[in-house]
C-alpha cells in the first residue's frame, strides 16, 4: 500500500449494495478502515446520526456514482454537502455512465475515477489508485467474469465479493422479470443480506407478512440486485410442497447432475448433495406455506436460501424478517414517481385511503394512469372497494388483491370454519389493531361464531389460523386485519351475514367500552375502542344501544387532550341522528353538548356559544330548568362566556348552575364542584381574588377527599388555586403548588395535553413574577412550541404563550425580538379574539411597553390610543 490508512465512508445508494461490498472489501484489503452506511450498523441504529458519525470520524469519503446514486428522492444533499465542504477527501467514483447533467452541481467539480466497463484487474488498480495513489502490478485473484467452473473454489475462504459489473447474471438463472419500479425496503433489504452472507454454511432466511405486502417482489430484487455475486439462482414457486422434488429435479437437469431414468425424489436427493460442495447459489421458495412440510428439502452447504410466506411460523424455523405495509415517506415517492403531476398531498391521501399496502398501490397505479383521477379513484373506493382491487393484477404480481383475498378467504372456511367466521366479524371493525381481550370478554354476546363453551383455546386457534393465511398480523395481545382486506370480506357477505356480523360488533364494542371517559385509567381501552367506534358511525343509527357509549367517546377525546378529533366524531354523529332521531332526542342532544365543548376547546369560542345555546334552550324545554343535562349545558355556556370575556353573564349563570347543582345533585357531586370552580375562575377575572381564592380552597380540598389527588378535576383546582396565591403575591407557594400540578399532569396526562402545557405556561409566569427570567424564557419558548403543534398558530391559549414569551425577551433586553413576536401575536388576537378583549389589550399594552424601551414613545402612545381601553390597563402575562 503506497499511501497512508484512511478512514473511510463508502457512500452508496440502496440498489448498488453489490458495488459498496466489493469496493468495502478491497480496501480493508489495501490495509484502510471502512464503515459502509448501513452494513457496519446495527439494526436499531439511528442512520441520520450514525451517518453523521461516519462521516466525522472519516478521513476520506468514496462515493459511487449512479443514476440511483442522484434519485432526487434520496436523503443526500446533507451528505453530499458535509463531504464536499468539509476538510476530508472526497472520492467519487462512477460505477454506471453519467452524463454532466445527471450530477448535481455541488459535486461536478470533483475529480471522478470510473470502475464501470473495467475488468476486475483495472477496476481494482482503479480503486486503490483513487485512494492510495498510483500502484504498481497487481497480482489478482481469480477474475469471475470467466465462464463460472462448479468447484467449492469459486469463492475464497474470506468471501471476497465479486466485481458486479463484470459476474453479470449467473448461467443457472430462472429468476422473472425485475419490477423497474420497486420502491423502498432498504433497511430489510440490508438485514437480509448481512444475515445471508455473514454465515460459513447454508444460511436461510424467511420474509413473511399479509398477502399483497410485497413479499415476492422483495426476493425478486434481491435476486436480481444481488445476481453477479452468484453462479447459481433458481426460483422456485413453493405454493405446493409436493411439488419441490419437481422443481428440484429441473435445476437438476440445467446443471447436468440428473438421471433421466432416476426419480425426482433420488435426483432431489442427489441435488442437494450437489449443493453442499458448491457454493455461490441462491435458491428462493416462493410462497412457502407450511415450514413442516420443507424440513427434508431445505438445501445445506455454502450457499443461501430465500423464503417467502404468509405464514409467520417460520420465524419459529429459521432466522425471519417481517414485511409490513410500506412506510407513508415511499409510499407517496412510489405514487410520485408513477403517476405523472399527482401533487404530495393527493398521494399521501391516496396511500392512506390504500392503507400502504404495496399490490394495493400498484393496482391504483394501474387504474388511475388508465384514465382516472386520483380523486376519482378514491371516491370510488369508498364505495366500490371490491371491484377496484378486482381490476386485474398489476405486472409481477399473480392475482388481483380482491382475487387473492376471496381465495385466501375461500381456503380458511373449508379448512378452518371458526377463523373464517371470525375474519368475516373483524372485517366490520375498524383497521387498527383489535385487543384479543375483547373476544374473550364478549365471547358470550357474539351471535355468529361458532363456540365450543369448553374451547379454553379460542380465540388463539383461530387467530393462528388467521396469521397462517396472511390475512390477518397477530401478535400476544391484538389482531389486525387491512382496511382492503376488510372491505373486500365485507362486500362478499351477504346481507343476512352483514347484518348479523354487525350486531355482533355493535354488542362487542358495548361490551368493552368503560362506563367512565374522564379517569384517566381508562384512556387506553378509551384509545383502543375510539377508531373501531369511528367505522361504526355510519351505522348508529341502526344501534341505539351503540349511542351512550359514542357520546361517552366523544366526551373521552374531548377531556385526553384529542378536541379535533372529538369534534370530528360528533359533528359526524350530529346531523345523522338529528335526521333519524330528531333535534331534541336526547341523543342528538347529548352528541350536540359536546360538539359544543369541543368546538370551544379548539379556540372557537363565537361558534361554540351558538351550539351550546341552541342545545341549553332545547333541554330547558324538553327537560326543564333543573334536569343534570340542562345545568350541564348551562356549565358551558357559562364557562364560553368566560373565554368570551363576557364575565358578569358568565357569573350570573355560574352562580345560578351552581346553587341548582347543590340542591339537585348535593354539595360534593363532581358536576357541583366544576361550577364552583367555573365561579372562582370568572371572579378571579373580575379582580375578586380573596373570593375566588377562598371557593377554589374549597373545591380543591372536596375534590382530593372524593375524586383523588391525581385526578385530571384536582389538578384543575389544583392550578387554579396556584394561579390564585400568584395574584395575591404568594408567589414561593403558589410556585410549589404549580410545580407540583405540573408534574403530575406530566406524568398523568402527557407532556403535550392542553391540561399540562396551562401549568407549564402557569408556572413560568411565576417564575416571571419572581425575576428568573431565563428559567422563564425557556419554559415559554417550549411551551409555545407545543402549543402551536398541538393547538395551532391563532388558539388563545397559542396567544397567550407568544404574549408571555415576549415579555420575557422583553425582560432579557431582547427588544427587538420581542416586538417582532408581539406584532405577529397583536394581528392574530386582534383577528380571532378581537380588539376589545382582555388578551389583545394586554398585548397591545405589551407592545406598547416594548417600543418605550426601544425609545420609540410617540409610537407606543399611538399604539395605545388605537387600542381604545389598551391604554387603562396595566400589561400582565396572562394565565391560561
Amino acid at each position: 500500500m503506497s499511501g497512508a490508512v484512511e478512514s473511510v465512508f463508502v457512500s452508496y445508494a440502496g440498489a448498488d449494495r453489490a458495488w459498496a461490498e466489493w469496493v468495502a472489501w478491497h480496501l480493508r484489503e489495501a490495509g484502510h478502515r471502512v464503515e459502509l452506511d448501513v452494513w457496519d450498523w446495527r439494526t436499531g441504529d439511528n442512520f441520520v446520526q450514525r451517518m453523521d458519525q461516519a462521516l466525522r470520524r472519516a478521513t476520506a469519503v468514496v462515493a459511487l456514482f449512479s443514476d440511483s446514486y442522484f434519485d432526487p428522492e434520496r436523503w443526500t444533499h446533507e451528505e453530499w454537502t458535509s463531504v464536499v465542504a468539509g476538510r476530508r477527501r472526497f472520492i467519487p467514483l462512477t460505477i454506471e455512465p453519467l452524463s454532466g447533467g445527471d450530477i448535481p452541481d455541488i459535486l461536478t467539480a470533483a475529480i471522478r475515477k470510473d470502475l464501470h466497463g473495467l475488468d476486475e484487474p483495472a477496476a481494482i488498480a482503479a480503486l486503490r489508485d483513487a485512494v492510495d495513489g498510483p500502484t504498481g502490478p497487481l497480482d489478482p485473484p481469480q477474475f469471475p467474469g470467466a465462464a463460472a467452473a462448479p468447484s467449492s473454489g469459486d469463492i475464497a475462504p474470506d468471501g471476497r465479493p465479486r466485481l458486479p459489473s463484470s459476474a453479470g447474471v449467473p448461467g443457472v438463472w430462472n429468476v422473472p422479470g425485475r419490477n423497474p419500479h420497486f420502491t423502498g425496503r432498504e433497511t430489510t433489504m440490508t438485514q437480509v443480506r448481512e444475515g445471508l452472507v455473514g454465515g460459513r454454511q447454508a444460511v436461510v432466511h424467511a420474509l413473511h407478512g399479509l398477502g399483497g405486502i410485497g413479499k415476492t417482489q422483495f426476493a425478486l430484487e434481491y435476486a436480481h440486485r444481488f445476481a453477479s455475486q452468484y453462479d447459481i439462482v433458481w426460483w422456485i414457486d413453493a405454493e405446493q410442497a409436493d411439488q419441490i422434488p419437481v422443481h428440484y429435479t429441473e435445476l437438476a437437469t440445467r446443471l447436468g447432475i440428473a438421471k433421466p431414468e432416476a426419480g425426482t425424489d433420488h435426483v432431489t436427493r442427489s441435488l442437494l448433495q450437489h449443493l453442499r460442495t458448491r457454493d455461490r447459489w441462491l435458491i428462493v421458495l416462493d410462497n412457502a406455506d407450511d415450514p413442516g412440510a420443507f424440513e427434508a428439502v431445505l438445501p445445506t452447504g455454502p450457499g443461501h436460501v430465500l423464503i417467502t410466506s404468509r405464514n409467520p411460523g417460520w420465524k419459529d424455523v429459521v432466522p425471519s424478517h417481517g414485511l409490513d405495509v410500506f412506510p407513508r415517506e415511499d409510499s407517496v415517492v412510489y405514487l410520485g414517481n408513477r403517476i405523472p403531476g399527482i401533487a404530495a398531498q393527493q398521494a399521501d391521501a391516496l396511500a392512506d385511503d390504500l392503507g400502504d399496502l404495496p399490490l394495493a398501490l400498484a393496482q391504483a397505479v394501474g387504474v388511475i394512469t388508465s384514465g382516472m383521477t386520483p380523486d376519482r379513484y378514491r371516491q370510488l373506493l369508498i364505495s366500490k372497494t371490491a371491484a377496484l382491487m378486482a381490476n386485474g393484477g398489476p405486472p409481477g404480481y399473480p392475482a388481483s388483491l380482491a382475487a387473492a383475498v376471496v381465495i385466501a378467504t375461500a381456503g380458511l372456511a373449508e379448512a378452518h370454519p371458526q377463523a373464517a367466521e371470525l375474519l368475516r366479524l373483524a372485517a366490520f371493525l375498524g383497521p387498527d389493531p383489535i385487543p384479543t381481550a375483547w373476544l374473550e370478554t364478549g365471547r358470550d354476546r357474539l351471535a355468529t361464531l361458532t363456540l365450543d363453551p369448553d374451547d379454553f383455546m379460542w380465540p388463539q386457534t383461530a387467530l393462528q389460523h388467521l396469521a397462517r393465511s396472511g390475512l390477518a398480523r397477530v401478535d400476544h395481545e391484538t389482531f389486525q386485519i387491512h382496511r382492503l382486506t376488510q372491505a373486500i370480506v365485507r362486500d362478499h357477505t351477504g346481507e343476512a351475514d352483514r347484518t348479523a356480523a354487525e350486531d355482533d360488533v355493535t354488542n362487542l364494542l358495548a361490551a368493552v367500552a368503560p362506563s367512565d371517559a374522564l379517569d384517566p385509567v381508562f384512556w387506553p381501552t378509551w384509545a383502543a375502542l375510539t377508531s373501531h367506534l369511528t367505522a361504526r358511525l355510519h351505522a348508529s343509527t341502526r344501534h341505539s344501544s351503540l349511542h351512550q357509549t359514542l357520546i361517552r367517546a366523544v366526551r373521552y377525546l374531548c377531556v385526553s387532550g384529542q378536541a379535533r378529533a372529538g369534534r370530528d366524531m360528533a359533528a359526524t354523529l350530529h346531523p345523522i341522528w338529528v335526521t333519524t332521531l330528531g333535534e331534541e332526542h336526547p341523543d342528538s342532544l347529548g352528541v350536540a353538548q359536546y360538539l359544543g365543548h369541543a368546538t370551544a376547546d379548539l379556540g372557537r369560542n363565537a361558534e361554540a356559544r351558538r351550539i351550546i345555546e341552541d342545545t341549553l334552550e332545547r333541554r330547558r324545554r324538553t327537560l326543564g330548568e333543573d334536569h343534570p343535562d340542562t345545568l350541564q349545558s348551562a356549565n358551558d355556556l357559562s364557562a364560553t362566556l368566560d373565554r368570551l370575556a363576557e364575565y358578569e353573564d358568565a357569573r350570573r349563570m355560574d352562580e345560578d348552575t351552581l346553587e341548582r347543582r347543590r340542591r339537585v345533585l348535593g354539595e360534593d357531586h363532581p358536576d357541583t364542584l366544576t361550577s364552583a370552580n367555573n365561579l372562582a375562575s370568572t371572579l378571579s377575572r373580575l379582580g375578586e381574588y380573596e373570593e375566588a381564592r377562598r371557593m377554589d380552597e374549597d373545591t380543591l380540598e372536596r375534590r382530593r377527599r372524593i375524586l383523588g389527588e391525581d385526578h385530571p378535576e384536582t389538578l384543575i383546582s389544583a392550578g387554579n388555586f396556584a394561579s390564585h396565591l400568584s395574584r395575591l403575591g404568594e408567589y414561593e407557594e403558589a410556585r410549589r403548588m404549580q410545580e407540583d400540578t405540573l408534574e403530575r399532569r406530566r406524568r398523568i396526562l402527557g407532556e403535550d395535553h392542553p391540561d399540562t402545557l396551562t401549568s407549564a405556561n402557569n408556572l413560568s409566569n411565576i417564575l416571571d413574577r419572581l425575576g428568573e427570567y431565563e428559567e422563564a424564557h425557556r419554559m415559554d419558548e417550549d411551551t409555545l412550541e407545543r402549543r402551536r403543534r398541538v393547538l395551532g398558530e391563532d388558539h388563545p391559549d397559542t396567544l397567550s404563550s407568544a404574549n408571555n414569551l415576549a415579555s420575557a425577551l422583553h425582560h432579557l433586553r431582547q427588544f427587538a425580538a420581542a416586538e417582532r413576536l408581539l406584532k405577529d401575536t397583536r394581528a392574530r388576537s386582534r383577528r380571532v379574539l378581537g380588539e376589545d378583549h382582555p388578551d389583545t389589550q394586554d398585548i397591545t399594552e405589551n407592545l406598547a411597553q416594548v417600543l418605550i424601551s426601544l425609545g420609540r414613545p410617540f409610537e407606543a402612545q399611538k399604539l395605545r390610543a388605537a387600542g381604545g381601553k389598551a391604554g387603562q390597563r396595566r400589561a400582565r402575562r396572562k394565565p391560561r
